[in-house]
């Protein structure tokens, strides 16, 4: 008894020492997919694979998984953010990039950084989505273009760097990663007016820049950077870069060791509309594609476009996954990507040639890819010659950033899908005349209207990427679900969109664990050992991208101001309760009767609410991150609106000001929105709409079926 007591004694005075010998992140941790001990980078590894060699949770002992401690985080509007753990210390960047750093042991915030974003990048509102590690220091960006350093231990600035230029269009929200002493960040903004792609890599030790590579080319009167920019040119028509050309590269980056190389995921046009961008036609290099880089100098190696002359925003941003798979009785160091057109691509990632590709979802814009040429064979109708197209997958894509999970013990990868078709319409749009303003920067006809609650499915889906086929799949509710964690345990664990975070068989697909977050969620979990302890940690928080779409978002009752954001972190016999959370809730639109409507002023505030959908929903139809106006008591009152949109009342709540709009426009909002408030949809409109709907998929597949 004697000698048990001293060894406890002993060790309670040697751990404080061992957690004082920080882990070492550099190449070598980050290439090493054997220890499984800490979570440093955005996938864990350089692979992105998003696997832990972790299996002390396991299919036999999950049953015992339970809640180790919560922390409520009610100063961020968005947590749909990937986390990472360093030596006992979970780091996250939520909302505009506020950095926490918890204590894993104990579920106490150790200290917090706000790099306090710049008001007019507010209006972007999708947040950070993650953060990496690189030897003490923590590298995440802002929604204003810039890149910051801080001391892990301390959370203090070391620096900061400004990646874009000020005043324009690109905005930061993807994680950046760290290899070879570099930091590379890209941005989004493609959707948002004049912007041209690029990726940069600067010192991490003092945020100098080392390279830059744009993604599509510039002016060609103002020269080439590069014979990549030079060879690019020649795929585009026109003068595309009045435009931008768009290319942004928002958030697939991943670093190869074996080939010191960098893949690049890209994005979509600016415009969308091929047509308008490159009136002629062209591949437009290098918009959807996976682009190979030297890692040392930013050089050209090679590529692969997933879709050439894109125009439906089928940007391949969506997360890059290395691994080693027999094919054909030899192994072969391959990249797997499942971007957003719906198609799974294995490429061998020394020379970028295509090995195999197929559709993992619904998709009817091309009816496979042709092996012998790596394009795909479209399908009539689909860029809207006629007008209009409606097409599987649409801008939401069949999986979109939420990120898969590769097991090299099933050899399966686990993505987190979608089946949400997309109508494209490009009515009065002509080269000749069009030019691209604030009302129009797609080259699409503008979309008014909800998004019926059934307009879309979600599901977990196993596949064989050798095979090149479902193994598995498990329904999700509604439209979007959360990234995907495999472990060497046999699970695979996923947050859902109705708040329930659930850990499958790995090769069955049978549920065999779940537990209630109180909210919903988008966020990708994470897991470590901390003291011989596994534990699993997820962000859950109802915010995002995907919160735009009305009802089809608004249906799980889930609502900004209501619910919780919240870290949760799950270990085998933990003891802790989940904090109280309010029930689902649901709009009830509120009205006052003296306010006149006038059509043509409401018309004009359905225009000038577009800037609004992100964060408010189509058609004033909240999908619960920001209040439904439709049953607010601001709009009913004209001072009081006022100094929230155009004087920026609310401004410390995330809430930008529109300082731009003049009282007769903040008026016109108003109107639009006491419109959608009364609007009551009648049998017959139900009727008419679901018989457009129907109508238009019949036209789509008797072109498709029949030319």
């Amino acid at each position: 008894m004697i000698l048990r007591t001293r060894l406890k004694v002993l060790l309670m005075l040697l751990l404080p020492m061992l957690a004082a010998q920080a882990a070492e992140i550099d190449n070598a941790a980050l290439s090493n997919d054997a220890n499984g001990d800490d979570w440093a980078a955005y996938g864990r590894t350089f692979s992105e694979q998003r696997f832990s060699p972790l299996d002390q949770i396991n299919r036999q002992s999950v049953s015992r998984l339970k809640l180790a401690w919560s922390l409520e985080l009610d100063d961020v509007w968005n947590v749909s953010t990937a986390p990472v753990e360093v030596d006992g210390v979970i780091y996250f960047a939520a909302g505009f990039s506020v950095v926490h750093a918890v204590d894993v042991r104990s579920g106490k915030l150790l200290w917090k950084y706000d790099p306090h974003c710049d008001s007019k990048k507010m209006r972007m509102a999708w947040g950070s989505r993650g953060i990496t590690y690189w030897k003490g220091k923590l590298y995440t960006g802002v929604q204003d273009g810039r890149l910051f350093a801080l001391d892990a231990k301390t959370g203090t600035l070391v620096w900061e760097t400004q990646t874009t230029e000020p005043g324009d269009n690109r905005y930061i929200t993807g994680a950046p990663r760290v290899f070879n002493g570099k930091v590379i960040i890209g941005h989004g903004g493609a959707d948002f007016g004049h912007v041209r792609g690029y990726v940069t890599a600067y010192d991490a030790e003092t945020g100098k820049q080392d390279w830059r590579f744009y993604i599509v080319p510039g002016n060609p009167a103002d020269g080439f950077e590069n014979q990549a920019m030079e060879a690019a040119a020649k795929t585009w028509k026109g003068e595309w870069w009045k435009y931008g050309g768009g290319g942004t590269a928002w958030n697939a980056m991943t670093y190869d060791p074996e080939f010191n190389r960098v893949y690049i995921g890209t994005g979509n046009g600016s415009p969308w509309n091929h047509k308008l961008r490159s009136p002629g036609g062209g591949d437009n290099l290098y918009l959807c594609s996976v682009v190979a880089l030297d890692a040392d100098t930013g050089e050209y190696l090679w590529h692969y476009q997933t879709t050439p002359g894109e125009s439906w925003d089928f940007n391949s941003t969506m997360d890059i996954v290395l691994a080693t798979v027999d094919i054909d009785g030899k192994p072969r160091k391959v990249l797997m990507h499942a971007p957003k057109n719906g198609f799974f691509y294995v490429i061998d990632r020394e020379t970028g040639k295509l090995i195999s590709a197929e559709k993992f979802g619904k998709v009817t814009w091309a009816d496979h890819i042709d092996m012998a040429t790596g394009r795909p064979v479209e399908n009539p109708g689909v860029r809207y010659e006629d007008g209009e197209a409606l097409i599987w997958p649409g801008s939401a894509g069949a999986h979109n950033w939420q990120p898969m999970s590769y097991s090299p013990d099933t050899k399966l990868v686990y993505i987190p899908s979608h089946e949400l078709p997309g109508y494209y319409n490009d009515e009065g749009r002509d080269p000749k005349n069009w030019s691209m303003v604030p009302s129009d920067v797609l080259g699409l006809k503008g979309f008014f209207d909800d998004v019926p609650k059934n307009a879309g499915t979600s599901f977990l889906l196993a596949w064989d990427p050798v095979k090149q086929k479902k193994v598995w799949r498990s329904d999700t509710p509604g439209a979007t679900n959360g990234g995907v964690l495999s472990t060497r345990g046999g699970l695979v664990f996923q947050g859902d969109a109705d708040g329930d975070f659930k850990a499958h068989d790995a090769d069955t697909g049978e549920t065999l664990w779940s537990a209630q977050m109180g909210v919903g969620t988008q966020a990708p979990p994470i897991t470590y050992s901390v003291d011989g302890k596994q534990y699993v940690s997820v962000l859950a928080g109802w915010a995002g991208s995907q919160m735009l779409l009305g009802s089809l978002s608004a249906q799980h009752g889930w609502t900004g101001r209501d619910h919780p954001r919240r870290l949760l972190t799950y270990v085998l016999d933990g003891s802790a309760s989940l904090p109280p959370s309010p029930p689902p809730s649901f709009v009830k639109p509120i009205d006052d009767a003296s306010i006149k409507l006038d059509d043509a002023t409401v018309a004009q505030g359905r225009d000038l609410y577009q800037r609004c959908v992100i964060c408010h929903g189509v058609s004033a139809v909240a999908g619960g991150f920001a209040p439904d106006l439709r049953a607010s008591q601001v709009p009913l009152n004209a001072a009081a609106f006022k100094a929230i949109v155009q004087g920026g009342a609310l401004e410390p709540r995330g809430m930008p000001k529109f300082d731009e709009l003049s009282d007769q426009e903040l008026d016109a909002i108003r109107q639009y929105i006491r419109e959608r408030a009364r609007y009551e949809p009648s049998f017959w409109d139900q009727v008419k709409t679901a018989w457009n709907f129907i109508g238009l998929i019949i036209k789509m597949e008797w072109k498709r079926h029949f030319g």
